[in-house]
Order: structure tokens, then sequence, then C-alpha cells
């Protein structure tokens, strides 16, 4: 074998480690069995058992279904340890201002399937009124700083730095900085029904 060769064939055994380490990894981030990845992604469970043990040479048409089913760029399952890391400066998280005096921001700044999550920063009295999602959503508000009263359903709940409140997404629900002169911060989590499920 000529020195190539011999580069070529250990760069190929690196991008498998890869797919089998990131798979894994995102397999795990998502809830997902190998059975449930299955057949999510239409590939037999043993293809991604080859796959996540590093023995595997998938096709693109494989790798594509595998990434379409964990909601991840094709180059998220293989690249190296190194390319997977990224800084986002303040200025490239994108902020929208909503309700009366409240900054919302990706508390994640990429994609994470079925789940919306915020950080929620409130002026002085601030209020917004949430979205109602489909049935089976769940949402879950932690406050950070200050004070923060959730309504759901017309029920008042008051939370303080630390506390945290799950209620139903698809019920009707409101925030309020019940403070007039200091600020609050919450993160939202908001973890989507998926629909005809």
């Amino acid at each position: 074998m000529d020195e190539t060769s011999h580069e070529t064939t250990d760069e190929i055994a690196h991008v498998a480690q890869h797919l089998a380490r990131n798979l894994v990894a995102l397999r795990h981030a998502r809830a997902l069995t190998q059975e449930g990845l299955a057949k999510a992604s239409g590939v037999p469970r043993s293809t991604l058992a080859n796959l996540e043990s590093g023995e595997g040479n998938p096709s693109l048409t494989v790798l594509m279904k595998v990434a379409g089913a964990l909601g991840a760029p094709l180059d998220e399952l293989l690249a190296s340890p190194r390319a997977k890391v990224r800084k986002w400066s303040v200025e490239d998280i994108s902020a929208q201002n909503r309700g009366s005096g409240l900054t919302i921001r990706p508390l994640v700044p990429e994609p994470v399937r079925d789940s919306i999550l915020d950080t929620m920063a409130f002026a002085p009295g601030a209020y917004l009124r949430g979205t109602p999602h489909l049935p089976g959503t769940r949402e879950y508000f932690t406050c950070l700083e200050g004070r923060v009263a959730v309504f759901v359903a017309g029920e008042r709940h008051g939370l303080t730095a630390g506390d945290v409140l799950a209620f139903p997404g698809h019920v009707p629900h409101s925030y309020r900085n019940e403070d007039a002169h200091h600020k609050a911060l919450g993160v939202s989590v908001v973890i989507l029904a998926r629909a005809g499920v």
C-alpha cells in the first residue's frame, strides 16, 4: 500500500469514528433509542448499530435519512470534535421586543427539535400574553431574578428567583413582572407536542 492510500484509509477511519461518536451523542440528546431512530429515519436498526460501532460504511442516502431524523445538519454527524465548537457574540443572537417592556432572546442559538428555549428579560411592570400551543405541549418557566407572576387559565402563580412553574402550553397563559421598580429575568422552555401524535 502506498503512502497516499494509507493516509486515505486513516482519514476514512477517523470519519467513521467521528460519525459513531456524534451519532450516539445526538441520539441520546434527542432521547431516542436505536429502535426509535430506526423507525424515524427508515434505516434498519442493524445499520445504525454498525454506524455507532464505527464499523459502518454508509451511503449518502443513509446519512441524509439519519441526519433528517435527528434534525441535525449532515456536517454535524461527520464533524471532528474541534469543528463542532462555535461561539456566538451577543450581537449574533437576535432579540425580539415583545409585549410591553419584554425582551426575548433564544437561549440556544441553534434549532432544538420540538423545543423552544428562550430567555425573557422583563422591564419593571412588563407584561406578555403567551401564545397557546397544540394540546400535549408542556411549558416550564424558571425565574432567575426578580418576581414574575405567571397566569395559567386565569390562576396566578407568583415566582421568585429559583422557582420553576410547569404548565400545559395549550391553555391561555401570560407573564407579568409585578415589581414596578426592578427588572426580572426568566427562562422559558417549551416542549412542543407533535401534530398528529
